[in-house]
């Protein structure tokens, strides 16, 4: 019988260090405010050490009282000092094992363990803190459970579909992906950030209780000397100062992209191995999660206005359990296309190439698109063209002509395609996103109209798509049917009790139905 089991002794530590984290600001409070008098420096230090006794105390008690159980079929964990609260997950709900490291913990070689379960709403269970070879051991425990179902289930894909992409094979620990120290550099330069002026202005609201910078005749005075100082530099002295403080602008945004880069993603490895994908990144919070191949929902390959034109992409994987809040784990942040198709591969999908059947978007949704946001344009002229002087109309009217011919050159990137086993989905037009899905893994097929769509006949393709979104705009109303009716009998005839193992004939029957639909149409 399993024995109910507490975590690594050392959490009791790194609560103790959080308490004096949390105490120290109210004692340097009081000891630089006028409560107390002459002792409020005697007050300050009696606050503070009540705080991280109160705190060390309060982290022990929790201590003792958490338990975990690894039992035969689920893991248990109790909590609680007053109110004790248990809960228990089986191991067939676990959908990844997660170890993450903030600094603290990492110097006394502990982990948090995170159990995702892909219910979302912050229900995943977690372990703070075990030891490193604890965290192990208990993702590879939950790897073995599913090990034997996974293996009867690739050999039962394998003989019902030799045709179907199958994940290439890979050696133990084999490399797909990984990122050194002048990569990270010019990923940070492509991660532009003006974070570095929120957290001054954070910072200065510490600093108001020493300095009034809040005070508007002081800024207004400095300003005004300021500028009588800079109207006698002359015109090219000051548009050399506007360039420099550009420059400056520049400068740190781009620091502070790399330095937000190095940060998350500093020894990023993106590994593949029989059990799945392992990726590990971080410079002081460490996070090292494992991703199994079945899991793998869909992909989103997405890039930005700037790395689009140097030919820079992102591959994400949408899958059960999520990523920092988000439904995409990252595999290959900042990538070439020759380096994503080995990742794309190894999990089990085809990129699309020369023989992928393309379609594009309703024309009437794309003349609809173009008129709505030229709309909003012309009605500001109206305003304009009466109140303002004659030649500022034109700047809304020229934003109006934009629009237009943006949407009209947006429309040639917006297209879908239907595959034996997948559906592809690209949209955007400086930053275009793919997103590829498996047809055997979706569950529901949607068909959303507004009132212009409606009459206009054309509609969005919503798919259920377990962990994330896939959506299809624009589709003409005939082939939303037709691409409906192709999924549907899919979804017929998947035995989902064996995912990885679709009938090939459901595959060959809803492919001739989808080619039949699109051609009586």
């Amino acid at each position: 019988m399993s024995q109910q089991q507490r975590t690594a002794p050392l959490s009791v530590a790194i609560g103790a260090i959080a308490s004096i984290r949390s105490g120290i600001f109210p004692a340097i409070a009081i000891a630089f405010s006028g409560i107390g008098g002459g002792g409020r420096f005697a007050i300050a230090i009696g606050v503070g050490l009540a705080s991280i006794l109160i705190g060390t105390g309060v982290s022990y008690l929790g201590w003792r009282r958490k338990t975990y159980t690894i039992g035969e079929q689920d893991i248990r964990v109790e909590s609680g000092l007053l109110s004790r609260s248990a809960r228990s997950v089986p191991y067939e709900r676990i959908q990844d094992v997660s170890l993450e490291a903030n600094p603290l913990p990492r110097l006394f070689g502990l982990v948090a363990v995170k159990f995702e379960t892909g219910a979302g709403g912050g229900e995943d269970m977690s372990l703070q803190y075990l030891t490193n070879g604890e965290g192990e051991r208990l993702r590879q425990l939950v790897r073995e459970r599913r090990e034997e179902e996974q293996a009867a289930q690739a050999v039962t894909s394998a003989s019902a579909d030799p045709a179907a992409p199958t994940p290439a094979r890979a050696s133990e620990g084999e490399v797909l992906f990984a990122m050194g120290a002048w990569r990270l550099v010019r990923f940070g330069l492509f991660e532009f950030s003006l974070a570095v002026f929120a957290v001054l202005f954070g910072a200065l609201q510490y600093v108001d209780n020493v300095v009034d910078i809040w005070n508007v005749d002081k800024w207004y005075i400095w300003l005004k000397q300021q500028g009588s100082t800079v109207a006698t530099l002359g015109p090219y002295v000051q548009a050399a100062g506007a360039i420099a403080g550009v420059i400056v602008l520049v400068v740190v945004g781009m620091a502070s992209g790399i330095v937000r880069t190095f940060l998350r993603d500093w020894g990023f490895t993106l590994t593949r191995s029989a059990r799945g994908f392992r990726r590990q990144r971080g410079l002081f919070t460490r996070t090292d999660v494992v991703m199994p191949v079945h899991r793998v929902q869909g992909l989103v390959i997405g890039t930005g206005l700037l790395r689009y034109r140097f030919g820079w992409h992102g591959l994400s994987f949408v899958s059960l359990a999520q990523d920092a809040g988000s439904e995409s784990h990252v595999v290959a942040p900042f990538a070439r296309m020759d380096e994503i198709a080995p990742i794309v591969a190894a999990a089990g999908f085809r990129l699309p190439d020369a023989a992928t059947r393309w379609q594009r978007a309703s024309k009437r949704q794309r003349t609809d698109k173009a008129i709505g946001d030229a709309l909003g344009f012309v009605l500001a002229a109206i305003p304009v063209a009466i109140f303002a002087q004659p030649g500022l109309v034109l700047i809304p009217l020229g934003m109006a002509v934009v629009a237009v011919g943006a949407n009209l050159y947006a429309w040639e990137f917006r297209r879908f395609a239907l595959g034996e086993t997948q559906i592809y989905s690209t949209t955007g037009l400086l930053s275009p996103t793919s997103r590829i899905a498996t047809r055997l893994k979706l569950h529901s097929v949607e068909i959303a109209q507004g009132p212009l769509a409606r009459w206009r006949g054309y509609a969005t393709v919503h798919l259920g798509l377990a962990g994330g979104t896939f959506a299809i705009p624009g589709v003409p109303l005939a082939d939303a049917r037709a691409l409906r009716a192709s999924v549907l009998e899919t979804i017929a005839g998947t035995d989902y009790s064996r995912l990885d193992a679709p009938p090939a004939q459901a595959l060959s029957a809803a492919q001739s139905g989808f080619s039949a639909n699109l051609a009586a149409t």
